[in-house]
């Protein structure tokens, strides 16, 4: 009755259905491994923003880098602003608008901190300086989330040379330092508040959104593995239908042909 198991278009379906059951496996595995990589950034995060604020120096130092653990911790800083030294980074968005970041050095007695003091809309044109509110003079302190240095691989833009003076596409630290006269602690700050409070400022930007920390590549994972039931329980009922049909089609021969005699 199973013999047709064995015929070609079936060896080809078994083969596949061999076939689909590891690919299926695996990308459920590699669904799971986001659903934790992503789960466990979420939880560090979320930490780390309801953490008390720490003194900058307390996490780093001038010329070092921003390790994982301290992504987005709340961090202080005391000096003054060196306007002499601000940037703007092109090609910001903050709901939906095109614009700039503000980078401006304080420069406090420990090292120098770059802070993203916010967003402000672009110019008349692409290559035309935004206006950018200055400043608060004289000693401030600031408070803001800690990020590490941008690179092309942890934000997906690509550096270019050309740009009009004072622009840049990313908030490189390390070679961003290079240009200045002090040295500069690890990373950026994104600045959440500062006192004094100047009478004009960027627009803040808001927290990160830890969104449901992977809760959709778990969603895949578990699909993945259910697509490996639908081939399995898929194959045996094609299974049972060929044998169903054969023996339906070799009983009605049977008739026929005590009917004929």
């Amino acid at each position: 009755m199973y013999r047709f198991l064995l015929t070609r278009r079936w060896v080809g379906l078994h083969l596949l259905v061999l076939a689909l059951i590891p690919a299926f496996f695996f990308l459920g595995k590699w669904q799971w491994g986001r659903f934790e990589e992503r789960s466990a950034t979420s939880a560090l995060i979320t930490a780390n923003l309801g953490a008390a604020p720490v003194p900058i120096d307390r996490l780093g130092r001038p010329g070092a880098t921003v390790p994982e653990r301290d992504r987005y911790r709340i961090v202080t800083a005391t000096g003054r602003y060196d306007p002499a030294h601000e940037l703007v980074v092109r090609r910001r968005t903050l709901n939906t608008r095109v614009g700039f970041y503000v980078i401006t050095p304080l420069v406090t007695p420990q090292g120098a901190v770059l802070v993203n003091r916010g967003w402000v809309p672009a110019g008349a044109t692409a290559d035309a300086p935004p206006r950018v509110p200055a400043p608060p003079t004289g000693e401030v302190t600031v408070t803001g989330r800690l990020r590490p240095a941008e690179t092309r691989e942890n934000t997906g833009i690509r550096n270019r040379s050309g740009l009009p003076a004072g622009q840049i596409l990313l908030i490189d630290t390390p070679a961003l330092a290079k240009g200045l006269p002090y040295g500069v602690f690890g990373g950026f700050v994104e600045l959440t508040a500062q006192t004094p409070m100047p009478a004009e400022a960027p627009e803040l930007l808001p927290p990160p959104d830890v969104g449901g920390g992977g809760g959709l590549n778990l969603a895949y994972a578990v699909q993945w593995w259910l697509f490996i039931g639908i081939a399995v329980g898929g194959w045996v009922l094609l299974v049972r239908r060929e044998a169903r049909d054969l023996r339906t089609e070799r009983e009605s021969q049977g008739v026929t042909v005590r009917a004929a005699r």
